[in-house]
């Protein structure tokens, strides 16, 4: 019998690539080169042309993961699929080919994807597209994020303990709060490309009333070595740190932060291949995203925040986009190589939609 997502999948392959069905291959090829994002990810008009079976049949799956009928789309679902995540696969298919060109034969290392974005922004939904896309082109693909390395409950409490006052890191989620060991390990094994079970941490944000802790080992999952892309996302990743005077010129208890950012560059972000990048305009976006993430799991009978501890929570990370996104947007992450083309930004609306960017 087949799985819902099969039937869909199938739907979605007769809506949209039935023989001789012109229309329907021109309304996705104008779709597609509506987006803004077809400069910066190096796609032309003769690229469109050339590859639309493929480009409709990735698409496809897609519409298929996330329950779209591609008969019955909206104009948001057709912009997020055709011009937002389709032409960002492309760019990171094309990154991957050119790792592999680079690295010649022998050792099957993979590429790995550091994706920064704010919370809230659907960086995850869209790093599950494109671990899904990999997998279905036949190729290994893990996720990690930055979250899984976070430090147990007791080690974030010795921590935080040493910094009493700090409310910036009484909570997960800033430079500081996280396992830094575990998550090189982590990396180092992905990226060196052996044959071989990985385990990938997990974090549990339920635990201890919603405080969090590391998931028990047992209940992590694995991926079998050599892998082909590795995701590598969260809001932080690739942050420089500033001189700790600017730092504390933001809040106080980001010179400390700043203290510990310091260490995240030799100890994750080398690892990273290539860039994608999720600009904001306003990092209070945050706000909004995270209220209506928690509505819909009150909505749904799940355990949420209220507005005001969802105000509270974003309020501690704040001080660390007013103080790094400048430099990130401006100068890149820590480790790229922007004159190479390993950086990929998206800027995104307060609907997280993609924008053109100005030159």
């Amino acid at each position: 019998m087949l799985s819902a997502i099969q039937r869909c999948f199938g739907s979605c392959s007769r809506d949209w690539l039935g023989e001789g069905d012109g229309k329907q291959r021109q309304k996705v090829s104008s779709s597609i080169l509506a987006s803004p994002l077809l400069k910066s990810c190096g796609i032309t008009a003769a690229d469109v042309d050339a590859n639309l079976d493929d480009y409709m049949d990735v698409s496809n799956h897609m519409c298929a993961n996330l329950g779209i009928n591609t008969s019955r789309m909206s104009e948001a679902e057709a912009a997020r699929i055709y011009q937002y995540y389709l032409p960002v696969y492309v760019w990171c298919e094309t990154q991957r080919k050119e790792h592999v060109r680079r690295r010649g034969a022998g050792k099957r290392t993979p590429l790995v994807l550091g994706i920064s974005a704010p919370q809230g922004c659907g960086k995850s939904t869209l790093c599950e597209q494109l671990e899904s896309l990999f997998e279905y082109k036949g190729l290994r693909a893990a996720s990690v994020s930055i979250d899984d390395f976070y430090l147990t409950r007791n080690d974030h409490v010795k921590m935080s303990g040493k910094h009493a006052g700090n409310r910036i890191l009484e909570t997960r989620g800033n430079a500081g709060t996280h396992d830094v060991k575990l998550g090189t390990e982590t990396l180092r094994a992905l990226k060196a490309g052996n044959s071989g079970t990985i385990a990938l941490p997990r974090y549990d944000k339920s635990a201890f009333q919603g405080k969090g802790d590391r998931a028990d080992p047992s209940t992590w999952p694995t991926v079998e070595g050599p892998v082909d892309v590795v995701l590598f996302e969260g809001w932080m990743l690739g942050f420089a740190a500033v001189p700790d005077k600017d730092a504390a010129r933001v809040d106080p208890g980001l010179k400390v932060v700043n203290g510990f950012l310091r260490a995240y560059k030799n100890a994750w972000d080398q690892y990273c291949d290539a860039w994608l990048i999720i600009k904001v305009a306003n990092p209070e976006y945050s706000h909004k995203w995270r209220l209506e993430a928690e509505k819909r799991m009150r909505a749904a009978g799940k355990p949420a925040m209220t507005d005001e501890e969802v105000e509270a929570f974003v309020d501690r990370f704040m001080p660390a986009y007013k103080c790094y996104l400048p430099g990130l947007y401006a100068n890149g992450p820590t480790t790229a190589r922007i004159k190479d083309g390993n950086v990929l930004t998206v800027a995104v609306d307060a609907s997280r939609s993609p924008m053109a960017q100005q030159e």
